[in-house]
């Protein structure tokens, strides 16, 4: 190995930067040509390859977003698109690849790996959903986000004696939902990997009521439907005056937490020495605050589940 590039790819997570700036300078460290490549996969088949110093990457690590920018490239899914990848790589001289991002990423990494160019994946995504990793750069961010947004919308709801459904990000998993209402104090919690029956929360909404409670939260994950249905129907029940707010992108964006800053160094500065060890096609991961690594076609072949314990948790929490 004596020349690597890095790029992310997907949704960006705040981390990503701290990452980049793991993987550039434990590189340089061991006197290694680092380049970067912006735009993720469709960059790379364009060639938008830039080689990096070590000023490159400084004053990143407190940036959320990427300095190497995102883009989904349904264009590198393509052989052709990844035979064009792989002569840009070899027309810059680069030996081996660092991959930041999900699993749509670690499918691109996989597919180059299995072209024989070497690819090491590090787990970049707030929705927390990567198999082989306790936790993703930019959850514990993005959870903050949401938890600061539940404490200030909990005063409002306190003041107008109000029910307010949340809905945060998670198509297919729920991690954001389940851990920001167990922090958050939230009487009900709706998640993809859980069917929750509807006469339930309204129950649980009632009861509360008949007891004196003047207000409460629901944390919804978008996967689940939508909040503003879900925000009427509750109305429509409960005779409860209802509200809904959808926090969006500000989940995606802000300075990295120091969890997630410390988390994207270790995985960055690992991701470095798989390569020079040979490894191709690996993920670094996270496990009992202990580096792992996994082959991603194992990764990928496992769906990402709920902690059942904290699941029940929440439930008898919110009694």
């Amino acid at each position: 190995m004596k020349r690597i590039g890095v790029l992310t790819s997907g949704g960006d997570a705040p981390g990503m930067n701290a990452a980049i700036r793991a993987v550039v300078r434990k590189g340089i460290y061991n006197n290694l040509e680092m380049y970067g490549i912006k735009y993720g996969f469709q960059g790379l088949m364009q060639g938008h390859i830039e080689k990096m110093d070590i000023g490159s990457v400084g004053d990143i690590i407190q940036r959320g977003g990427t300095i190497l920018f995102s883009a989904r490239s349904d264009d590198f899914k393509t052989e052709e698109g990844q035979q064009k990848a792989i002569e840009q790589l070899k027309k810059y001289g680069i030996d081996g690849l660092v991959i930041i991002g999900g699993d749509g990423s670690f499918r691109g990494a996989q597919a180059l790996t299995a072209k024989g160019f070497p690819c090491i994946g590090i787990p970049g995504t707030i929705d927390n959903d990567i198999n082989g990793t306790d936790f993703t750069i930019g959850f514990d961010t993005a959870l903050n986000t949401i938890i600061e947004a539940i404490d200030k919308i909990r005063d409002t709801a306190t003041s107008h004696e109000r029910t307010y459904i949340i809905e945060v990000m998670g198509r297919d998993a729920g991690d954001l939902a389940l851990w920001a209402g167990l922090a958050g104090g939230a009487e009900s919690i709706l998640i993809p990997e859980k069917k929750e029956d509807f006469d339930n929360i309204v129950n649980r909404l009632k009861r509360g009521h008949e007891r004196g409670k003047k207000h409460s939260i629901i944390l919804l994950a978008e996967g689940v439907g939508s909040g503003f249905d879900y925000g009427d129907r509750i109305q429509e029940e409960t005779k409860l005056e209802t509200r809904v707010t959808v926090l969006g992108y500000i989940q995606r964006g802000g300075s990295p937490t120091a969890t997630d800053r410390v988390l994207a160094s270790r995985l960055g500065a690992k991701a470095i020495e798989l390569l020079m060890e040979g490894k191709a096609g690996i993920m670094v991961g996270i496990e009992h605050n202990q580096l792992v690594s996994y082959p991603i076609s194992e990764i990928l072949q496992k769906e990402s589940t709920v902690n059942e314990e904290m699941y029940r948790l929440s439930k008898e929490l919110s009694i």
